[in-house]
């Protein structure tokens, strides 16, 4: 049997009806030879068309272009495809066009974190791939808040000023020069006053724009990477972020934190919710955004031993719920947390599953700053220095392991990897080669005798 002469490989006729301004809604995809390659059309029925034509061609071995993605038999003799594909000029699509139309296509495979992070990289994409004189701060802001809004797919949102506004003024892909995109690169990294924004979030902003302009390349929609090469400086920083574990020396001991923990309590409102809060942050090894999110039902609190948490939600986003960042886990709980919890839930009078266990009198979060300086403080009314609230779960993850709590499992109720704990903790693990040596030992005296 002999072998084809190209791969070709096709995707199907994807659906982009969710721009009205867009004349050729039907995307036909396929790939030749590797190459992504993709097509727009009015209807699906031309997309399909065109696409079944492209069998065609390849099972009759016809050798392909490998830069249109079509057979080069179709570039000296006309051949009967839809008429839509050759009736007018193609219409570059804008940044915020292909922004939109690349953010439909992963979005079923993103969770609600990594979607709400990508928008907000894709905003910040668009507004700085505009040809127009600089926007006042304030207009700056309302941009934003429109690209948020719009930029989701299968949203409409009516405001005719930024819709002619971007009409106007966002750069088409073929504009991305090199020029042009190191310009947006160093802005990427900014935030809207100018100051320069976290390394670890202007680097994931960056990830998620240069992602987007990329397959912009794949598709043929640019002839090449235009972007800058990265900076071998920023990637040694990197390097150095990934090679620090945590600073044990600063985290308290058991006692210590239960110490801590009480001092929470004092005449302000607020100090009951924060003490519990705290404490499960550092019994329970969870995240803060974690926390906030414990409802009712997620509590298996015997009346004696341990219980567990299920973790199945987090605050992704100003009060608003969605997966934890490593995916749902269930994580036991000691004695201690048990019967801090039963009392809380009594106190509370809280008896449905979906009831959030931590909410102010008005039914709002706690607020995050308030919970930081109550820490704080209670830190510093028994001799502290201050720590993080999330360096509660660095205290638990450190516990864990100085008790003996196998890697395995202190990974599991993290919801870490045992690679990511083993270098994130490696300090709290000093001395397991003196207990691994005094264990061998017993073990070979005992297999010589």
């Amino acid at each position: 049997m002999t072998r084809p002469v190209h791969d070709l490989r096709v995707h199907g006729a994807q659906d982009r009806r969710t721009d009205s301004r867009v004349k050729r809604p039907w995307i036909a995809r396929w790939t030749i030879d590797g190459l992504r390659k993709s097509k727009s059309f009015r209807t699906k029925a031309e997309a399909d068309r065109y696409l079944s034509l492209l069998l065609q061609a390849a099972r009759e071995d016809q050798r392909f272009d490998l830069t249109t993605g079509e057979p080069e038999s179709w570039s000296a003799i006309p051949v009967a495809i839809p008429e839509s594909t050759f009736d007018e000029p193609v219409v570059p699509l804008t940044v915020y066009e292909w922004a939109r139309r690349w953010l439909g296509e992963q979005w079923t495979e993103w969770q609600p974190r990594t979607r709400k992070s990508a928008i907000e990289s894709l905003a910040k994409l668009v507004m700085l791939a505009v040809d127009a004189p600089k926007l006042t701060k304030k207009a700056d802001e309302q941009l934003r808040h429109y690209l948020t809004a719009a930029l989701p797919p299968h949203t409409e949102v009516a405001d005719a000023h930024w819709n002619a506004w971007l009409d106007k003024h966002s750069l088409t892909l073929p504009a991305l020069d090199r020029e042009t995109v190191g310009r947006i690169d160093r802005g990427l990294g900014l935030r809207l006053d100018g100051k320069p924004l976290a390394a670890t979030t202007a680097n994931r902003t960056r990830i998620v724009a240069r992602a987007c302009v990329m397959a912009a390349v794949h598709d043929g929609l640019l002839a090449g990477d235009p972007w800058p090469p990265r900076s071998r400086t920023r990637a040694r920083r990197k390097v150095a972020r990934l090679r620090r574990s945590v600073d044990l020396r600063r985290l308290p001991d058991p006692a210590t934190m239960a110490r801590a923990i009480d001092a929470l309590t004092t005449h302000q409102p607020g100090s009951a919710n924060y003490r519990v809060m705290t404490a499960v942050a550092y019994y329970a090894g969870l995240r803060p955004s974690e926390v906030v999110m414990l409802r009712v039902g997620s509590l298996d609190l015997p009346r004696d031993g341990w219980g567990r948490l299920h973790v199945t939600e987090a605050d992704i986003s100003f009060d608003e719920p969605g997966e934890p960042k490593t995916g749902p886990r269930v994580v036991p709980i000691p004695p201690v947390l048990v019967g801090i919890l039963s009392a809380w839930i009594d106190e509370r009078q809280l008896v449905t599953d979906d009831q959030l266990l931590f909410r102010t009198p008005s039914g709002s979060r706690p607020n995050q700053s308030n919970w930081i300086r109550a820490w704080h403080r209670a830190l510093a009314s028994i001799g502290q220095p201050p720590l993080r609230v999330y360096d509660c779960r660095h205290a638990a993850a450190t516990t864990w392991l100085r008790s003996g709590l196998p890697l395995g499992e202190t990974a599991k109720r993290l919801g870490h990897s045992v690679d990511t704990l083993v270098k994130t903790y490696v300090g709290a693990l000093d001395g397991e080669d003196v207990v691994g040596n005094a264990k061998i030992e017993r073990f070979l005296d005992g297999s010589s005798g």
